[in-house]
């Protein structure tokens, strides 16, 4: 059974950075997608990064392309977010999530693809 705690939220300025960690228990060969997402007040939950365990490729949103950038340590079973550059309109709760269908290399933003979920980190940004 895979579980997910994400940490490293804050609350930073404009144009602050911060990486966010996800450590992951009971990996296994059957992971087919690793992502992140972020739920802001009011909003639908965001699909902003992913990547395929198997292939490497790397996902961003537009929201967030070149300004984040997401990694992942296998000696350490560990996902990093890097945020730089944040801005207001990233604040939200973050979590980090991990797909066991191929139906996520297809729609790997979708949040219904994914089954396994942290519990969020908050990340404030303020002007």
């Amino acid at each position: 059974q895979v579980q997910l705690a994400e940490f490293g939220g804050d609350s930073v300025q404009t144009g602050g950075a911060l990486t966010l960690t996800c450590a992951i228990s009971g990996y296994t060969s059957s992971t087919k997608c690793m992502g992140w997402f972020r739920q802001a007040p009011g909003k639908e939950r965001e699909g902003i990064a992913g990547v395929f365990p198997s292939g490497g490729a790397t996902y961003y949103a537009p929201s967030v392309k070149g300004r984040f950038y997401m990694s992942h340590d296998n000696s350490k079973n560990t996902l990093y977010l890097q945020m730089n550059s944040l801005k207001p309109e990233d604040t939200a709760v973050y979590y980090c999530a991990a797909s066991m269908t191929t139906r996520c290399l297809r729609t790997w933003s979708s949040d219904v693809e994914y089954s396994h979920w942290g519990q969020g980190t908050q990340v404030t940004v303020s002007s």
